[in-house]
């Protein structure tokens, strides 16, 4: 059963707020893909953060991923339907991808410097899944352009790397 921790919004801008300086400096994003849910909302106060004076809004796609399943529980939850839990699933579901209407075409992020915005990493799994398959719609995209352009680059930022994730990453 995974155990939740919740953090309060001027936490979640406390850490967007720190975090920003060091993201424009190694990395300067040209567009954010925000995970949902969670990734949401640290997506959009990381953007106040990163934008530069005289510069647009850095843009920000939403997919969707998830990985929990609501198993049933002999414990009824506040937070969940009666009687079930959230577990860590097995296998990444894909409810939503990104917005081609607002984007233009997956040609168009063909040498950008991209961020992956998530609230939290509990095993990498969605954050892997989530690299892996932009990384292979670019590529498609990139040899719909003949094998030209400049490699795209991806680069994640989470809010919190759980314990359960036996992972160390540092922003």
């Amino acid at each position: 059963m995974v155990v939740k921790e919740y953090v309060t919004y001027n936490q979640v801008h406390k850490l967007c707020q720190e975090a920003a300086p060091r993201i424009l400096d190694e990395f300067q994003p040209q567009l954010m893909i925000a995970i949902g849910g969670g990734g949401y909302v640290p997506a959009r106060i990381l953007r106040s953060f990163l934008k530069q004076p005289g510069s647009p809004n850095i843009p920000i796609q939403a997919i969707g991923l998830s990985l929990y399943e609501q198993l049933p529980s002999t414990h009824p939850s506040s937070s969940n339907t009666p009687g079930e839990v959230e577990q860590l699933g097995t296998k990444v579901t894909r409810t939503q991808w990104l917005d081609l209407n607002s984007l233009g075409n997956m040609e168009d992020l063909v040498g950008k410097r991209i961020l992956i915005v998530d609230e939290v990493d509990d095993t990498r799994t969605t954050l892997e899944y989530a690299v892996k398959e932009l990384e292979k719609d670019v590529e498609l995209a990139r040899q719909k352009l003949g094998g030209q352009g400049e490699k795209t680059v991806f680069s994640v930022f989470v809010l919190h790397v759980s314990n359960f994730s036996g992972l160390d990453i540092q922003l």
